[in-house]
């Protein structure tokens, strides 16, 4: 299989992807109890429509969301509503919840699913109005509202619609297992999603990593003359599947600095939001359950596990057998961009694809130094940023110099902190540009008003 298709940039760490990808996804048992967020996406936090003491169904809707950017969240077991109030979450903070005990029947709302064959024929808006309904938000880890990014500026033509089947952080294999085993409801998802955007054309980015993936969704493509779609493989580089990096190895195309990729006639949707867009306009569910890659060499079986939205991760590491060996870190998602945990109470959400469990011999803790002018970081980057002069930036609170280097355009990839032998933790660092800055313009707004 030729492929010469990358960006400029990146890295090859250790993928540890031979864990999990020959395993195929099994169901993991509805748990005794869910902690659902109101917040599991980009975007304003759901207003709860439910007390403690509620009786309810899968799929009913359990918070409303009022912001332009926000989407509703569902339950994903039928039982009463025992709490409602501020949970452990998985950015690290705590935020609204509605925690359900099972009632062991795992019966769904009659108003969560609809049998709709001719979905297709539907126009967009009200495709787009479906989506919305079910809480679909970008299951590659955004967690952006899908909706929203499908609310696609009247003037603007997309010519391209591009599936991202990439899934380049090490140690997860659930989008891999979507391709393999959800491919005529990829291929349902596709057709959706185009008809929302008005695409010309799909482009489906695959890594050369996964050949049968290349071929199951090549094989389904030839059976559907009328879409105008193609694989195209790519070099296994992290990060491959960042939307700029992908967009650029893909297409050959730059989404400017600052930009979003619609501005060049590109939208871009993850394989695992493509199925949830079909199972949404076939059958009227909601978001309520995931792919989960539960891996590590700190896990005793590492599966592909279909998990309820609200699971704690205690009871996902159960369906695992437990830890092998004493636990060093427990990170949702991947090792490069996930999220270290603090609590095993913490649940799954929408965007959780993995769990990652280190083993406490393989978790190690050293302190950084300064800067040594290697320019490591700098070959690595894939967007072509300064990130040592960032990091030096920000050590010495230099906030205004930092905006000279278009943090901004960071996308918090990690490449820089793996390269630097210096071991600096420049992408913290460059959040805490970020942060500063845009704090700082949120106050000359306010004072400005």
């Amino acid at each position: 299989m030729m492929t010469a298709l990358t960006f400029h940039g990146g890295i090859h760490p250790y993928y540890g992807k031979e864990l999990t990808q020959g395993a195929p996804t099994e169901e993991m048992k509805a748990p005794q109890r869910v902690v659902i967020p109101l917040v599991q996406h980009i975007g304003a936090p759901c207003e709860p429509l439910v007390k403690i003491g509620d009786q309810v169904f899968k799929g009913q809707r359990l918070g409303e969301a009022k912001s332009p950017v926000s989407a509703p969240v569902h339950a994903s077991i039928s039982g009463k509503v025992t709490g409602l109030g501020s949970f452990p979450h998985p950015s690290g903070k705590e935020f609204p919840a509605v925690v359900i005990e099972s009632d062991g029947r795992d019966v769904w709302a009659e108003e969560a699913l609809a049998d709709r064959p001719d979905g297709l024929s539907l126009d967009p808006a009200a495709l787009r109005e479906i989506v919305r309904g079910a809480g679909i938000v970008g299951m590659g880890g955004a967690t952006f509202p899908t909706h929203v990014k499908l609310q696609v500026p009247a003037e603007t033509k997309i010519h391209t619609l591009v599936i991202n089947g990439v899934e380049c952080e090490p140690y997860l294999t659930a989008d891999h297992r979507v391709m393999l085993e959800q491919t005529p409801e990829l291929i349902e998802g596709i057709k959706i999603l185009r008809r929302i955007v008005q695409a010309e054309r799909v482009v489906i980015g695959i890594e050369d990593n996964k050949p049968d993936a290349v071929a199951r969704v090549r094989a389904a493509l030839k059976g559907e003359p009328d879409l105008p779609a193609e694989v195209k493989v790519l070099k296994t580089k992290y990060p491959q599947g960042g939307e700029k990096q992908l967009i650029k190895a893909a297409l050959g195309l730059e989404v400017p600095s600052g930009g979003l990729p619609f501005q060049i006639g590109i939208v871009v949707q993850n394989v695992g939001t493509a199925v949830a867009v079909y199972e949404a306009v076939r059958f009227g569910k909601p978001l309520i359950d995931r792919i989960v890659t539960v891996t590590g060499f700190g896990i005793r079986h590492p599966k592909n596990l279909r998990v309820r939205i609200g699971t704690r991760v205690r009871d996902v590491l159960d369906a695992c057998e437990g830890f092998h060996g004493e636990p060093g870190k427990v990170i949702f998602g991947g090792p490069m961009m996930g999220m270290a945990q603090h609590s095993l109470d913490v649940p799954i959400i929408k965007g959780t694809g993995g769990v990652l469990v280190f083993p406490r011999e393989r978790v190690a803790a050293e302190p950084f130094r300064p800067c040594i002018r290697c320019a490591l970081c700098i070959e690595a980057c894939p967007q072509g940023l300064l990130p040592n002069m960032l990091s030096v930036a920000a050590e010495g609170l230099h906030f205004e110099e930092a905006k000279h280097y278009h943090p901004f355009d960071c996308i918090e990839c990690g490449c820089c902190d793996y390269v630097c032998p210096s071991r600096r933790p420049i992408v913290h660092h460059i959040k805490h540009v970020k942060a500063e800055l845009t704090a700082k313009k949120a106050q000359a707004v306010k004072k400005a008003s």
